[in-house]
């Protein structure tokens, strides 16, 4: 119940408006999203490419017209010119969700995002590093598969996320294992119904094993997007039983959370990639971290109360 109410609040203007113009937020935040602005999480970004990977991503979603997902687009394409310019783009890719590109847009959006997407892309390729496509509520996973299969006709390396919550993502799994798809499998963090969805936590984490099973043993480059520590063992005992070195797959987690795991991993020779947020528009990336695990939200009780 207590994840329905967050994930619902995420999606709450009014919440959200209030949120985003706290300054008592801000600290709290800062846990989680790397700064509002591009040197801010530039900085942050060079400081965890010492010994990891990043993925750095423009936080906005659900845009609600053809100049905010130009905005959104334009944002990455000088966040990617920066990344050229400052030699990073051989360690930091950028994470994208076609929400923010104009995906939900009424007639045109799909179409929209996929250009959008493939401006990013060729920009990208320019500078010398990749693009994932983040994915949404599941809604949207057939629209996004499908953007992700036209962008992959002239960048084969675009990055396509996969949620083993969803009922379908076996399946999906099996059908994005081939040769150089790179897969970033997650648990999924949206509250969907349980008609596609598992919603106890033992039958989530028993799909993400079937389904990071699947990638491990096909031909791509999964990406194992978990803080779980049952299931970070599981992936490492899966690599070594279909024979994958360290560098077949990596190791995915998001800024702020475990960041000592994190660097343990980096440490024992694995590829570890951070998924580094920034900007103004946090509140529902934020609320969905809350959502994920009980300890987020009294991190952030604690936080608050403490300012008194």
């Amino acid at each position: 119940m207590l994840r329905s109410a967050l994930l619902s609040a995420a999606r709450s203007p009014m919440l959200r408006s209030a949120a985003e113009h706290s300054a008592l937020a801000r600290p709290v935040v800062d846990r989680f999203v790397a700064g509002t602005d591009l040197d801010r999480a530039l900085t942050v970004a060079r400081e965890l490419a010492v010994d990891r990977l990043v993925s750095v991503d423009h936080l906005g979603e659900n845009t609600e017209d053809r100049a905010q997902a130009e905005a959104a687009t334009e944002a990455y394409l000088a966040l990617l010119d920066r990344l050229g310019t400052e030699g990073l783009a051989d360690r930091v890719e950028v994470s994208i969700k076609l929400s923010a590109l104009g995906q939900a847009l009424p007639g045109e959006g799909a179409g929209l995002a996929t250009d959008n997407a493939a401006r990013i892309c060729a920009r990208a390729e320019a500078v010398g590093t990749t693009v994932t496509v983040d994915m949404e509520d599941h809604t949207t996973t057939d629209s996004t598969l499908e953007t992700v299969r036209a962008l992959r006709r002239d960048w084969p390396g675009t990055g396509a996320v996969l949620q083993a919550y969803l009922r379908r993502t076996e399946a999906d799994c099996a059908a994005l294992a081939g040769p150089g798809s790179r897969v970033r499998l997650c648990k999924g963090a949206y509250d969907e119904p349980a008609t596609v969805a598992f919603r106890e936590r033992a039958e989530v984490d028993e799909s993400y094993r079937r389904c990071l099973g699947v990638l491990m043993r096909g031909q791509g480059y999964p990406m194992v997007a978990t803080h779980d520590p049952a299931l970070i063992d599981h992936a490492g005992t899966l690599a070594a039983q279909t024979g994958r070195l360290p560098d077949g797959f990596e190791f995915q987690m998001l800024y702020g959370v475990r960041p000592e795991a994190q660097r343990e991993l980096a440490a024992a020779g694995h590829r570890v990639r951070v998924y580094l947020p920034y900007g103004s528009a946090w509140f529902p990336y934020f609320m969905r971290r809350l959502g994920e695990r009980p300890a987020n939200v009294m991190f952030f009780l604690r936080s608050v109360t403490s300012r008194h």
